[in-house]
Formats: C-alpha cells, structure tokens, sequence
C-alpha cells in the first residue's frame, strides 16, 4: 500500500498520540508530587521568616498542583470524546482563577507588610529551595510545553507555560532571598514578591479567558 508524502498512516498517528499522552500524565504525576514537597516547605519556611515571596512562591506551588491534577482529570478522556473540549475549557479557567487569587494574597500580603513594617528575616531554607527549583522547572517545563504543542491541547499548553513561570518565580524568589540574607536588604523580598503580579496576572486573564486552541497553540 502506498501513501502520498507527507501522509502518515492513521494507525502511526494513533500511536504517536497516545504515546504524547502518557508522556504528558507521566509528566503531571512529576509536577504533582514536586509541587505538594515544595509548596509544604515554601510555605512553612516563609511563614516561620515573615517571607511574603517565600510564602507566595509556596501558594503557586499548591497552585501547579491543582492544575496538575485538573490536567489530569481531562487527560482521563479522549481527544474524540464530546467531554474533552468542555474538560479543555474548564480547566484553563479553573488555573486562570487561582492565578488571580494568587496576585491578590500577594499583593495585600505586601501592603500588609508595609503597613505594620515587620520586615521578613533571612530564610536559608528557601534559598536552598529557590536555588533546587530552578535546577528542576525549567526542565521540566519545557517538556510539557514541548509535548503539548504535539497534542495540539491549550489547556496542556496553558499548564506548561505554569511551570516555566514557577521558573521565573524561583529566579527572583532567589535574587530576593539572597539579598536579604547577605546584604540585609528586606524590601528585596517584597520587591521579589511584587515581581511576580504581572506574570501571575497575565496568565490568569488568558486562562479565564478560555482561549481557542488556535490562540494557545500559537
């Protein structure tokens, strides 16, 4: 049997498809498991310093686990199935509005601070975090993204994007971390924190937005 070039076989594509998918529940699974041990000890480390960025930085990361398992909710149904574009939609919407409620807690968090003027200690433990987080999202947030644009799925793409803004987050987690505890400079942490609000804002529109594959896949 022969077949035009460029044409591949239906049961290759199925093949291909499916193996996409199992790399992407596989990569879920990591992002779910890394998060909960991350978002535990952000959270306990930057409420025992007075760290607004650290204990943000912890939120996303119960954040990316919700994601995570949204993703994997859709991912128990078919591209085929009638429920998927209605499970797509859903769960672009429900990561776009913890990303909104995420920017809020930082931002009043920060103004809090300001206000009261408890200034946040130095955290080594989340140095020592920040600093492991961005040996391990990046990479992993470029497989999923790169997996996902092969699925042709915006809600897979939207959640890869997720984990290479925690990227961007662990970067300037550590710079005002770092600040903090070598130079003293406290309002480095709030600035860190503040840096984060407009990634976080972007992606939460867009999410509530519910964009088309054809926006997301872009």
């Amino acid at each position: 049997m022969t077949f035009e070039a460029g044409v591949r076989e239906p049961a290759v594509e199925a093949e291909e498809q499916h193996a996409c998918r199992q790399v992407a529940i596989t990569l879920l699974q990591i992002t779910a498991g890394w998060n909960v041990a991350e978002g535990i000890v952000a959270v306990s480390a930057g409420v025992a310093s007075g760290s607004v960025a650290l204990v943000g930085f912890g939120l996303d990361s119960f954040i990316e686990l919700t994601a995570a398992l949204i993703l994997l909710w859709r991912m128990r149904v078919g591209d085929h199935d009638p429920r998927a574009e209605a499970r797509e939609l859903i769960a672009r919407r429900v990561v776009g509005a913890t990303f909104i409620a995420l920017a809020v807690f930082i931002v009043s968090e920060v103004g809090y601070i300001l206000i009261t003027g408890h200034e946040p200690e130095p955290s080594r433990v989340g140095i020592t975090l920040a600093f492991l987080s961005l040996g391990v999202m990046p990479t992993i947030g470029l497989m999923k993204r790169r997996n996902a644009k092969r699925l042709g799925s915006p809600a897979l793409i939207a959640e890869s994007m997720e984990t290479l803004v925690c990227s961007y987050l662990s970067f300037t987690l550590f710079i005002g971390l770092a600040a903090n505890a070598l130079l003293g400079w406290w309002w480095a942490d709030l600035l860190a924190a503040l840096t984060m609000v407009p990634w976080i804002l972007e992606e939460g529109i867009e999410g509530l937005r519910g964009d088309s594959c054809e926006d997301a896949c872009a």
